[in-house]
């Protein structure tokens, strides 16, 4: 039980519709993906499970296709049409009971689709704009979905006629005036009935539907910038946010205060998750790089270069099937090694600055210049 809740590899998805896995073990980096056919519009935008022994990917395309991988072959299975694109890409990807995916969209339109691909069987609307939908690990006919001037809401999918539960608009600001809202990120707390979400202008609110107040119970603040990304540590009573600018935070929940800073990122942070045993965090964004820290002492643990800006990622306990030794690799390609910053530096060539080497010349007319400003401090 102990080697199923490991760290060994993380998948994830990119702007241009490669599917990429990385082996912390083997400190490699693969491409699954045909790179001579990509396209724009099959960005990846939505990762999770297929079924929890992790055999197998669904990938949610900005094309509106679901496309079904299986982690054991190293090659996709199945594409199926699960939206238009013009209800806007995917904002929210889930699997319920393994032979049903939950598919959320822009628009606001979250569907529930049989395996045979046949059409919807459940359908509900959340309200335009939607940023992102959330699946309960306890309850997975339970999500939670927000967006742009589209408060928290949770529903319960077996009753999509209205919603569990509705945020309320924030409160009015000391001069009166009415505060926007836009939930980027849900997270559904460990042990607990709430929920918290990040916005879009840098704030954290906890919700708790058990009580009759609809307003967030904690409202916290971290930096200037539009939080994009929120992840849920195993031991609860924090929360690990990221924004546009690269900065990556771990709150407290009980007071809504920073405990520290995780260090490394230089782009938008797209996506984050904390393993579901180890105070572990993976995080990537448009840096191309992928990112782990440990929870305990903010240090990171890895970091891998991936060519492509990253969209979203996946942590997993089973090993790549792919690279060498790995049995079935037709659609893998082999990208990159992980190298230590340290080993980086300790390579380049040292060199010594001497003094009269860095002095400037003077430049032509230069020294007649200076000639004519002494004959006048004289005069």
């Amino acid at each position: 039980m102990e080697e199923r809740s490991r760290l060994c590899s993380v998948w994830l998805g990119s702007e241009t519709g490669i599917l990429k896995g990385v082996s912390l073990d083997r400190k490699q980096a693969f491409n699954f993906s045909n790179t001579r056919t990509l396209s724009r519009d099959q960005e990846v935008r939505a990762l999770c499970w297929a079924d929890p022994a992790e055999s197998e990917l669904l990938l949610g395309c900005a094309d509106g296709t679901v496309r079904t991988f299986s982690t054991e072959k190293g090659v996709f299975t199945e594409t199926r049409s699960c939206g238009d694109p013009e209800e806007g890409c995917f904002s929210g990807l889930a699997s319920l009971r393994g032979s049903a995916v939950i598919t959320c969209a822009e628009c606001g339109k979250v569907r529930v689709w049989r395996e045979d691909g046949s059409g919807p069987v459940a359908e509900l609307d959340a309200g335009s704009n939607v940023s992102r939908m959330r699946q309960s690990l306890v309850d997975p006919n339970r999500v939670a979905t927000g967006g742009k001037e589209n408060g928290l809401k949770i529903w319960d999918l077996e009753r999509p006629e209205k919603p569990l539960f509705t945020a309320k608009n924030l409160r009015d600001d000391w001069l009166d005036l009415r505060r926007p809202h836009w939930v980027r990120d849900i997270g559904f707390i460990p042990d607990s009935d709430k929920v918290v979400t990040c916005t879009g202008y840098h704030q954290v609110h906890v919700f708790d539907p058990a009580t009759p107040q609809r307003r967030p119970v904690l409202e916290a603040e971290f930096g200037e910038y539009p939080l994009t990304a929120l992840a849920l540590p195993p031991a609860g009573g924090a929360v690990v946010v990221g924004n546009t600018q690269g900065d990556v935070a771990v709150l407290d929940l009980r007071k809504g205060l920073v405990r520290g800073r995780l260090k490394g990122a230089a782009g938008g942070v797209r996506a984050l998750q904390c393993h579901a045993s180890q105070p572990l965090v993976a995080s990537c964004g448009l840096d191309r790089f992928l990112r782990v820290h440990s929870l305990e002492d903010r240090r990171p643990l890895h970091r891998v270069y991936l060519k492509s800006r990253l969209t979203c990622l996946l942590l997993a306990s089973r090993e790549l099937q792919a690279g060498p030794g790995g049995g079935a690799t037709e659609g893998a390609e082999p990208q990159v090694k992980e190298e230590e910053e340290d080993e980086v530096w300790d390579r380049m060539e040292q060199v010594e600055e001497e003094e009269e080497a860095t002095k400037r010349k003077p430049a032509a007319g230069e020294e007649e210049v200076k000639k004519k400003k002494k004959k006048k401090g004289g005069d």
